[in-house]
């Protein structure tokens, strides 16, 4: 109290001026945007775009889109273990998820040069499959009739993958463009000096994949997607007449393609003539 007997009153806070409030509010606003900015790229790892498009080519085995998102925890085993470095980890503008693994077959197709297909054997949550839990149903025109025959092993003593189902399938998208389809052949680098792609030629060394602009060709009439194709009876040509009444020579995708790549990565047409269309179903011609 003071000598009046009244009780001194707190001496009063100075306002805060214009100028320190407008910072507060910045500081304000600008945590509540890399708080949701930091929840919506931890969401984007685990739940796909909405808005993505095309259907992503997946690694060998995968399970179907939905049960592969929800089963793959994005650690990139596979990345590490494939030979050819055909699986690569989606980005912020794939629109698919961070970390999700897929392949870019006109990029590098997997073209089984580890054999046991190694990124089945490297997943760690069962995303990459050789045999889907009883529980998960098969998809109509994914299970492949028989186990595929790889042609770098077809005189040795187990000459097969051990996949039961197929991640897509090959198409002649623009047969116009297809070099077979007129009547040409080939001569020169499949996809010329720059492409860095990898492949493994049985007349070169089997177990070894070299760069596809180290193997040139000469070919009377182009069968690249034939006869690099790397499993048995996947792709030939055959003669087909066109509207003029004349038999020409085109690629027909059968029954045992997997969805691999090859055709489309080693397809000198330029787009590719034929490409996969991924997580496709087989279906009868």
């Amino acid at each position: 109290m003071d000598d009046s007997g009244n009780t001194p009153r707190k001496a009063a806070k100075p306002a805060m001026s214009i100028e320190k409030a407008q910072k507060a509010r910045r500081r304000f606003l600008q945590s509540v945007g890399l708080t949701a900015g930091v929840v919506g790229l931890s969401l984007l790892g685990y739940v796909p775009v909405t808005q993505a498009g095309t259907p992503r080519l997946r690694p060998p085995g995968a399970l179907d889109e939905r049960d592969f998102l929800a089963s793959c925890i994005k650690c990139g085993q596979c990345v590490q273990v494939c030979p050819v470095q055909a699986i690569h980890l989606a980005d912020l503008s794939d629109g698919f998820g961070v970390g999700v693994p897929y392949i870019a077959a006109r990029e590098q197709a997997c073209d089984f040069s580890c054999d046991a297909v190694q990124c089945i054997l490297a997943c760690p949550t069962g995303a990459l499959t050789y045999k889907k839990p009883a529980f998960m149903a098969l998809r109509p025109g994914m299970p492949l009739a028989a186990a595929p025959i790889l042609k770098a092993k077809e005189h040795d003593a187990e000459p097969t993958l051990n996949l039961k189902e197929r991640i897509g399938v090959a198409r002649l998208a623009r047969p116009e463009s297809c070099l077979a389809v007129q009547g040409k052949g080939f001569k020169g680098q499949a996809r010329g000096a720059g492409f860095k792609g990898e492949m493994r030629y049985m007349d070169v060394d089997r177990w070894k994949p070299i760069p596809v602009r180290d193997h040139p060709y000469d070919l009377e009439l182009c069968d690249l997607c034939v006869r690099e194709c790397p499993l048995k009876g996947a792709i030939e040509l055959q003669p087909v007449k066109g509207a003029d009444g004349i038999a020409r020579m085109t690629p027909v995708v059968l029954e045992p393609c997997v969805g691999c790549g090859v055709c489309e990565m080693i397809c000198p047409a330029e787009p590719a003539a034929i490409v996969v269309e991924a997580q496709a179903a087989w279906k009868e011609a």
